[in-house]
């Protein structure tokens, strides 16, 4: 008996290594704790505040399983606030709040020469983030629940996906929060023209209901072009979208994005300029919505690190922003580099709940990243903000300081735990 049942797990373990003898199994670890002293980060601080000292963290295992037909990815994470205990115990006896979540979780199946079908979970990041992005600063990041189709050859790349969003598993009805996207469909194609030139077309229908109890989607459609340039001197980025379709108040959509950026190489040295333009209402009781939606794209990326314009709706009362923005690198060193950016706002649009002028104010980020491993790296940036009447104005804060204040300071720890052709 004894000898049956050693044959049977040698020859089980046989199997399972042939099986496998094409396959790559890899497991990647990240750690990134971050602490931010806020003085003005997102709300304009006033006298009687006391800044915030604030330490969070990510903490996310990934495993990855490839062979040449199949990819599977599951990672978890935990995100957490130090300190964000159960509140009967301020200690922790009694446990953590759940924080457990899944990350991405999807399988990629290789169809013949036909290209891959990715199902689940996973992240949807395209051409400058703009519009589909990953949100890495935010400690949750940004995945989807999607079935997309992918498709390369030569010099061109093909993806195409859809997602269709509950929260629950309804036995009835459609119903879905209306400021969440009920159903995500895109599709983008690009074209490398040469080693240093390519653009690419993206296309994204969101749907939206008008309450949580209505069927009725009212899809919003953008269309647009994304182009990148790249030599030993001078490194272009820009895209422009346009909006069109119905909002999920019925209304007819009409707006547009642009940003055009423009980086140039001299030696150790990196300066560069650019502008971001998002259209905004200029009135609104006609019947046309003119305010750029930025769907799923980054938020912390554009519009300041300070973070005053995460939702534009609200944040600039439908108004539109225009960013101009100026930057230098300094390469220290293969370890070390340092940016400078200041940012100038304006509102694209005055309404009758914006103020009458459209100048904002200025922010200011320097950012330091030092690279002290493969494997990890320790940032750290202060910024500040120089507040108008009308930003105060924006916020609601008439009293606001003069001088708005971010400190942060991150380290990453990305490692490989184990990689192996197996």
């Amino acid at each position: 008996m004894n000898f049956i049942k050693t044959f049977a797990l040698v020859a089980g373990i046989s199997i399972f290594s042939i099986e496998l003898s094409h396959a790559q199994l890899q497991i990647d670890a990240q750690y990134r704790p971050r602490f931010e002293l806020r003085d003005g980060y997102r709300k304009l601080s006033i006298p009687d505040n006391t800044p915030t000292g604030v330490i969070s963290q990510r903490t996310r295992l990934s495993l990855t399983y490839k062979t040449e037909n199949l990819k599977l990815v599951f990672s978890p994470q935990d995100v957490r606030v130090w300190g964000d205990e159960n509140l009967s115990s301020s200690t922790g006896v009694y446990g953590d709040d759940a924080s457990l979540a899944l990350f991405e979780g999807y399988a990629a199946i290789k169809m013949g020469n036909a290209g891959w079908i990715f199902v689940g979970r996973q992240q949807l990041v395209y051409d400058h983030q703009r519009l589909l992005a990953a949100r890495n600063w935010n400690k949750n990041g940004l995945a989807y629940d999607a079935v997309v189709y992918k498709k390369e050859w030569t010099d061109w790349t093909f993806h195409a996906g859809a997602s269709w969003n509950n929260t629950s598993a309804l036995t009835s009805d459609n119903y879905y929060l209306p400021d969440r996207i009920k159903s995500l469909n895109f599709a983008w194609l690009q074209h490398q023209f040469s080693e240093t030139f390519k653009l690419s077309l993206l296309h994204i229908a969101s749907g939206k209901t008008q309450t949580d109890s209505t069927n009725r989607i009212y899809f919003r459609q953008t269309t647009g072009l994304y182009g990148e340039f790249a030599n030993h001197w001078m490194q272009g980025r820009s895209n422009f979208y346009y909006q069109y379709g119905k909002n999920n108040q019925n209304q007819n959509i009409n707006a547009w994005l642009f940003d055009g950026d423009v980086k140039f190489k001299a030696g150790a040295i990196s300066p560069g300029i650019g502008l971001s333009y998002l259209s905004g209402d200029g009135n609104l009781s006609n019947s046309q919505d003119n305010l750029f939606d930025v769907l799923y794209g980054a938020r912390h990326r554009f519009g300041g690190h300070m973070d005053y314009f995460r939702n534009y709706a609200s944040h600039t009362q439908n108004g539109g922003l225009v960013d101009g923005y100026a930057y230098i690198n300094f390469k220290l060193n293969d370890k070390v580099k340092i940016t400078n950016t200041g940012h100038y706002f304006w509102l694209a649009e005055t309404n009758a709940n914006t103020p009458e002028n459209k100048d904002i104010g200025y922010e200011n980020e320097l950012v330091c990243l030092y690279k002290f491993n493969q494997w990890g790296s320790l940032k750290t940036g202060y910024l500040f903000f120089l507040p108008t009447d009308n930003m105060r104005q924006l916020q609601g804060v008439a009293n606001a300081n003069d001088y708005q204040q971010f400190l942060f300071i991150e380290l990453t720890i990305k490692p490989t735990l184990f990689s192996n052709n197996l």
